[in-house]
């Protein structure tokens, strides 16, 4: 949960606005009753139809969009204890249409689909290898026939051409989330496919989405969080499904599924009283719910099966977790918790906000990390539908001690038993609370996600509203109470250590061979739903000298936007240098993050922030610095005050550089053993070679003969170099006047900006060695310099040919081939004017498949396919989001800043518009002969040396192996 902490001169006033919530049941001009609760802010409509199904409706004008979830009440929890990984698995197989989706030939397609779940029983039962591996041979066969009458993607295709955006679901342990954010004036076909794909379940292309689902588990496998996670979970969990079934599933499940209990599994859960149908945006409520029951009302209602509670035993002893990878050591501690919306999961929630705020002013915050005793450390509490986990964590620093740290992180806990917190932060905390939901229930899927959480945890609207009132309830003499009757030797610690990690699964490549994509086949109901007319929305676009303010004082241009929405502001310093025109900079901000005032120490800055209600943000980048102030528009005076005083005021210390030195390189060995940041620098390495923004650093040298006093007396002129100032709020003039004592005239200039060279990429592939079970490829062209006469075309190219569930190469590489999970092409446009854009095509799969994955790209890349009913599926998907999109709040200015890099002083989508209006299948063509095609790439891989394949990589360029040294520069 983010953090916004409210002062104590405003605890009366938000107190007094608490509302008593009552739930109200109200009949629409239509007839259909629903509810709705008093005092409700949102104006959230709850119906029940007749067969059960749950709707949920609520009004945001935002955007002409609306943001739709439908939730269905089962997840990995509900698992067949031989059959774990169905629920996900069945997530992947909703997506891949019905008898009237995604087939040519339905008569002739299911006779082949009914042999292959039969083929796949007898393959579960087998137990001699050489049998199975002859019945999945056969599996393959058949699953060819059958491919002739598939269309892959036909689903991605139809919900595309409605100019949806997040097309997305999870699943996790009681909850499966199917989403998608669609323009308002497509809701009724939006319905009508939905409808379909829910009617019934059609296993189609069945055998390579098993494969993708299993490159799923592989990069599982090479998570470090997930690592911790399985281990935390099982033994904080050892009778519940919590912690005895991963939603992923295990490698002997997915590798010997069952189409049958899939099949069993879908028609016992995906009935409508399991299942919701949550849609926030700019819609008309009676309208809305008569198509709601139009389309899923057909649905027929059916009894759920019993399900059986499963009770844990108290834990009475600390349970310990060994598990390795080669990433830094980390420490995780987790106590069991009671389920979401129980006053003991509501007391743990505060406990775990009284020691970690979002590094504000907690008791980890400031006794901990605030003193740099670890390299970072925090707390959480995770409330479940049944159960839930209380957590702790912490990254050692270089040879300190698990058990050192741990005494840290239980130190803090003793003293929430004692009591020692400050009285006050119990009604900042729940003040907070209310603040955020105004923050986050004021976009649509900010509010969608809410309830949809709430029909996942078998809650009433009123119970979800009334919660904040629960929580004021709360007394210091509860939570003492609760953390010396909770926090005993009862939990469960994980020991994540540096080493081998002797757990992974290596398999081999089953050998499938790639199914038929029927790319340019259409079914007659994606024909349907593409001619079907829908009324136009029209594109606005913003007019930046209406919509932004602008003032001076004194030098420095002050612009405004109008915050229409709630009571938080914002007060933005931006200053036009970054990192580029000196290194120690962004040294300087992070130091100051350490130390205090003349008037404060810095664990009592922090804590007048948080009175405030103030949170600050520096941002450092190569070309510019925010200094950002957020809170309630009544308390920006204050802070502005306050972060004028930081600056100016800052007190130097020369223990505490030293020991911010340390921990920086600290981190920089952390950085050297994350596989994320080490796949990051590799491909940075690949597109600019040694002399990088990335590898240029300060040398351990430097940072060690640094005088503190020097970098603070650059943080303290900052105020005399050019900046501009951005304010967000309901009040200009107050704003301004807040800002206006604390704004000096320009005397100082940042030094000249250090110039990278971006090399050309010529052919060079570059390796890092990793344990891990995939691999991962990343190739990178540097193209021409951008063009603006050609955004049109990128986006276009990008979703017709690069990235999404519909793309060409989604298609092939996981579609077709079944080569790899994650697989896509992207043109990107340089956000500065005068330099180049990139083209990146990555690959993430099993190593043994990697040659193939690399091949099959490489041929895609050859020629741009030639598909017109899907280009002109992309660009009219292209269009809709433009014409549905709305640039509003903060956005508005950053955009407009964003746009003057590109020497652009308008809103640039009007031009991108015209020219994807205009757009043909032969200019897209053209587009990629001339700007795509004639590429050379270099190439970064990291992985495993022993599963390279040579020949393969010889195929893409010179071999040279990097060291963790070269690519970041330290």
């Amino acid at each position: 949960m983010k953090k916004l902490f409210i002062s104590i001169s405003l605890l009366f006033m938000m107190n007094a606005m608490a509302q008593k919530f009552e739930t109200q049941t109200k009949t629409d001009a239509a007839g259909y009753t629903y509810e709705t609760v008093k005092n409700d802010q949102s104006g959230v409509r709850v119906y029940t139809l007749k067969n059960g199904l749950k709707v949920y409706l609520a009004k945001n004008d935002d955007a002409p969009r609306i943001q739709t979830y439908i939730p269905v009440k089962t997840g990995s929890n509900n698992d067949p204890s031989d059959n774990t990984g169905l629920a996900h698995y069945l997530e992947h197989m909703v997506f891949k249409g019905t008898s009237h989706l995604g087939t040519q030939d339905w008569e002739k397609e299911k006779v082949l689909l009914t042999q292959i779940s039969d083929l796949y029983e007898q393959h579960k039962a087998e137990k001699d290898p050489e049998k199975k591996k002859a019945l999945y041979k056969k599996i393959d066969e058949v699953s060819q026939e059958a491919s002739k009458y598939a269309i892959a993607n036909e689903y991605d295709k139809a919900i595309s051409s409605l100019g949806a955006t997040g097309t997305n679901a999870h699943t996790w342990l009681d909850e499966t989330v199917y989403k998608n954010n669609i323009p308002s004036n497509e809701l009724e076909k939006w319905l009508k496919v939905e409808k379909e794909r829910f009617s019934e379940l059609v296993l189609r292309l069945f055998h390579t989405e098993l494969e993708a689902v299993y490159e799923e588990f592989n990069r599982a496998q090479d998570n470090d969080g997930r690592l911790v996670n399985y281990a935390m979970m099982e033994a904080l969990f050892p009778k519940h499904p919590n912690g005895q079934q991963t939603t992923i599933g295990t490698s002997e499940h997915l590798k010997s599924p069952s189409m049958v209990a899939i099949h069993k599994y879908f028609d016992t859960y995906y009935v409508p009283n399991n299942m919701a149908v949550v849609l926030v945006g700019d819609l008309d409520f009676d309208k809305t719910i008569k198509m709601v029951d139009q389309y899923f009302g057909t649905f027929k209602y059916k009894e759920l099966p019993m399900k059986k509670m499963v009770s844990e035993e108290p834990m009475t002893s600390v349970i310990s977790r060994t598990v390795k990878s080669p990433s830094t050591p980390r420490m995780t501690l987790a106590w069991r918790t009671d389920s979401y919306g129980t006053q003991d999961a509501r007391l743990a929630d505060v406990v775990a906000e009284i020691l970690s705020n979002n590094g504000d002013a907690g008791l980890i915050d400031l006794n901990i990390n605030q003193k740099q005793k670890t390299l970072g450390a925090g707390a959480y509490e995770s409330a479940f539908k049944t159960y839930g986990a209380f957590v702790l964590s912490v990254v050692p620093k270089d040879g300190q001690s698990f058990e050192d740290a741990k005494k840290l992180l239980l130190d803090q806990i003793e003293l929430v038993k004692k009591g020692q917190f400050p009285d006050w932060m119990l009604h900042a905390i729940v003040n907070d609370m209310k603040v955020q939901r105004m923050k986050g229930w004021e976009t649509a899927d900010g509010l969608a996600t809410t309830l949809y959480s709430t029909y996942i945890n078998n809650r009433t609207w009123e119970q979800e509203l009334d919660e904040i009132n629960q929580y004021e309830g709360i007394s210091k003499t509860d939570v003492v109470k609760f953390a010396n009757d909770f926090f005993k030797d009862n939990y469960v610690v994980v020991y994540k250590e540096k080493g081998v990690n002797d757990k992974l699964v290596r398999v081999q490549n089953p050998g499938i061979t790639p199914i038929k994509l029927n790319r340019e086949a259409q079914s007659p109901f994606l024909k349907e739903i593409i001619n079907a007319k829908s009324s136009d929305i029209k594109p606005q676009f913003i007019d930046f000298k209406t919509a932004i303010a602008t003032s001076t004082i004194k030098d420095k241009k002050v612009s405004f936007v109008k915050n229409k929405y709630n009571e938080v502001a914002q007060v933005n310093y931006v200053f036009p240098f970054g990192t580029d025109n000196g290194k120690e900079l962004a040294l300087g901000v992070t130091v100051l993050q350490y130390l205090g005032t003349d008037k404060y120490t810095p664990e009592q800055l922090k804590e007048e922030f948080y009175k405030l209600g103030i949170t600050n943000q520096f941002r450092t980048t190569n070309d510019q610095m925010i200094i950002a102030l957020s809170g309630l528009e009544s308390n920006m005076k204050k802070g502005v005050e306050l972060m004028d005083h930081w600056i100016n005021n800052v007190k130097a210390d020369q223990s505490i550089y030293d020991q911010t030195v340390k921990t920086i390189l600290e981190s920089r060995e952390v950085a050297k053993k994350d596989k994320t940041r080490i796949m990051a620098a590799l491909t940075n390495y690949a597109k600019y070679g040694k002399e990088s923004r990335l590898t240029d650093v300060i040398s351990k040298e430097r940072l060690q003969s640094i005088n503190v006093n020097d970098l603070m007396s650059k943080i303290k002129t900052l105020n005399d170099y050019p900046y501009e100032v951005f304010l967000y709020g309901e009040d200009q003039k107050g704003l301004e006047k807040a800002v206006k004592p604390y704004i000096s005239a320009t005397k100082l200039q940042p030094a000249k900006a250090k110039e990278y060279k971006e090399l050309a990429t010529d052919g060079k592939v570059y390796f890092t060695g990793y344990d891990m079970v995939q691999m991962e490829m990343s190739k990178v062209a540097k193209a021409g310099n951008v063009n603006l006469a050609n955004f049109g075309k990128a986006s276009v190219f990008n979703e017709y040919f690069g990235r999404g569930l519909s793309s060409i190469v989604f298609q092939e590489i996981r579609e077709s081939k079944s080569l790899a999970y994650s697989a896509y092409v992207s043109y990107a446009n340089a956000t500065e004017i005068n330099k180049p854009n990139y083209v990146t095509n990555y690959i993430g799969t099993q190593a043994n498949k990697m040659p193939l994955a690399v091949a099959a790209m490489s041929e895609l890349m050859v020629e741009l396919p030639q598909i017109p009913a899907q280009f002109e599926n992309a660009k009219g998907s292209a269009l809709k989001q433009i014409a549905s999109n709305r640039i509003n709040r903060t956005v508005i200015f950053y955009n407009q800043l964003s746009l003057k890099k590109l020497g652009v002083d308008y809103d640039f989508r009007k031009d991108v518009y015209a020219e994807i209006q205009k757009l043909t299948l032969p200019e897209l063509t053209n587009f990629y002969n001339t700007e795509v095609k004639p590429l050379s790439y270099n190439t970064a891989i990291i992985g495993k040396k022993e599963n390279l394949n040579m020949e393969s990589i010889n195929k893409m360029g010179t071999f040279t192996e990097v060291s963790l040294e070269e690519i970041f520069g330290y």
